[in-house]
């Protein structure tokens, strides 16, 4: 059997991201973690990327409502180890049980950039269809 070339990710890497982050969010929603900046902080999970052994997880995350989203990155990180145990029962099919990281997740800054170009004038002139007819 030949190894694909792409870098996208598999199939499996998907799924079992998926499950991982549906695990996380359970931990921290359950209030499981003694952090008092993790504890009164929302923490929106958008995606958990896996390496392709399965070993590690990236977690991309989105502190709501907090200007500093480093020292919540940086909390979420001391705890892994604790939220990576505490993932055990969701995930016992796993073979190995992965190591957690946290990054910061900057897609709804790029979102927003994106949004705030296309409502530019300059963009909205172009894309009036109205504008056409004059």
């Amino acid at each position: 059997m030949t190894k694909s070339t792409s870098s996208a990710p598999s199939q499996r890497m998907l799924r079992v991201g998926e499950q991982v982050r549906a695990a996380i969010t359970q931990v921290l929603q359950r209030g499981e973690v003694r952090d008092p900046l993790i504890e009164k902080t929302v923490i929106s999970i958008s995606e958990v990327r896996m390496s392709p052994d399965l070993k590690i997880a990236t977690a991309y995350v989105t502190p709501l409502g907090v200007t500093d989203h480093g020292a919540v990155i940086e909390a979420l990180n001391r705890n892994a180890k604790f939220i990576r145990g505490r993932l055990g029962p969701q995930l016992r099919q796993m073979k190995y049980m992965p190591d957690v990281r946290f990054r910061d997740d900057t897609s709804f800054d790029n979102y927003q950039k994106i949004d705030a170009l296309l409502r530019s004038p300059e963009v909205s002139r172009d894309l009036d269809p109205d504008a056409d007819e004059e």
